[in-house]
């Protein structure tokens, strides 16, 4: 029986070109499905799974003491970070700096009251700081007492800038303008956002 393409149908010229396209893909199919896989021979020998095996065991019976000096550096790091002022808000980590600063200064005989400027800004990558800016007058020696004092507080207080300028005064008191700086988590400073982030 033959076929003249002049004599088909478009129709069944539309069937026989389906049939032929799938029988093409079921073909395509077949001999990638059945391709055969490449076996992988054994590289290993069993020396050599032995040795493996004993450095596993070697590393596992280092885990017990890894965990131990993890332990005790959380220990050291929560012993380190126990000065961080605990604040819900920045604001309120400035206030309690603001707190240390009126409290070491009355006992130094220095009225301290108002602050001039607070401050926010990262330290480090963990961690951050809240700036306070005070200014008062006070005898050298009230001022000199006044910072060792702030040093032996338990809050990780320190400062930032000192400006301290004499007068004509015959107490010889002196103009201190002091900024201090208390770290406090990386979560109470905000992100900045745009271009200065970089």
């Amino acid at each position: 029986m033959t076929f003249e393409v002049g004599t088909l149908e478009p129709r069944k010229i539309a069937i026989l070109a389906l049939g032929l396209v799938l029988l093409v893909v079921v073909l395509v199919r077949q001999f990638r499905d059945t391709a055969p896989t490449p076996v992988v021979a054994a590289a290993d020998s069993i020396p050599l799974a032995e040795a493996r095996l004993e450095r596993l065991r070697q590393l596992a019976a280092t885990v017990p003491g890894k965990e131990t000096v993890l332990k005790q550096a959380r220990v050291e790091l929560d012993g380190r970070e126990a000065g961080i002022l605990k604040a819900d808000t920045a604001p309120q980590a400035q206030a309690q700096v603001m707190d240390v600063i009126r409290r070491v200064a009355s006992a130094n005989g220095i009225d301290a009251r108002g602050a001039e400027e607070l401050r926010v800004r990262p330290l480090a990558n963990d961690y951050g700081e809240v700036l306070v800016a005070v200014t008062f007058t006070c005898r050298i020696e009230q001022f000199v007492n006044f910072l060792a004092a702030l040093a032996n507080e338990p809050q990780i207080i320190a400062t930032d800038e000192i400006a301290v300028s004499g007068g004509t005064d015959k107490n010889k008191a002196v103009q201190v303008r002091l900024t201090l700086g208390g770290v406090v988590p990386k979560k109470l400073i905000p992100a900045r956002k745009g271009l200065a982030a970089f």
